[in-house]
């Protein structure tokens, strides 16, 4: 099941980048041609756009497996365990909620787009609002899972705490995690050779 789970993200990474080159080569390909040729692709414009929009959710969905998005931390990092998993849980089930109706809205515009084609591309319109399906059962998953693990007490202190307020922060606090980890080690390492030498 892991290996599965795992397939499927890197899938979802392999896709993003594949979506990103393409962007690149409809917009810059599209730029070339009406400068240096007069002419264009005509689905450049449309494609790019439905491109953007899968490539930002399918981004959203491996963003929230990693805890990659932002937020506002400096409460929740202060309170004691059971507060710290009061608020996850808390945040668990809006954010499931949001995404039920995120759900119920993306299935209702796939459906009543489903026979309406974009005008460039002839595509069905229904593939635009699709990814919309695609990133509330994903991210569904995901929070419920980490409900389960949440409720079930398999998270540590620093796995209660799911957002940061920056990059810069977050990449702070591995460093110091990782000095103290080393400088623990340097101290076992200096210790031991003196206990030798007493005996």
């Amino acid at each position: 099941m892991t290996r599965l789970i795992e397939g499927y993200f890197s899938l979802l990474k392999i896709l993003i980048a594949i979506f990103l080159a393409v962007m690149v080569v409809l917009v810059f390909g599209n730029v070339v041609l009406r400068y240096a040729f007069d002419s264009g692709i005509t689905v450049s414009e449309e494609l790019s756009r439905w491109l953007f929009v899968w490539l930002t959710f399918l981004g959203a969905i491996v963003a929230l497996r990693e805890h990659g998005h932002l937020g506002v931390d400096t409460v929740v990092k202060r309170l004691p365990r059971k507060g710290k998993l009061a608020c996850l849980i808390v945040s668990q089930v809006l954010m499931l909620y949001a995404t039920v109706l995120f759900f119920q809205g993306s299935w209702v515009q796939t459906l009543i787009n489903w026979q309406v084609t974009a005008p460039a591309s002839g595509a069905s319109v229904a593939w635009l609002y699709g990814v919309g399906l695609v990133f509330s059962i994903s991210t569904g998953l995901i929070i419920l899972d980490g409900l389960r693990r949440a409720v079930m007490g398999d998270l540590s202190d620093d796995q209660l705490v799911i957002v940061k307020e920056s990059e810069e922060q977050e990449q702070l606090e591995q460093l110091q995690h990782e000095l103290a980890a080393r400088d623990g080690r340097d101290v076992l390492v200096r210790a031991e050779p003196s206990r030798g030498t007493d005996r």
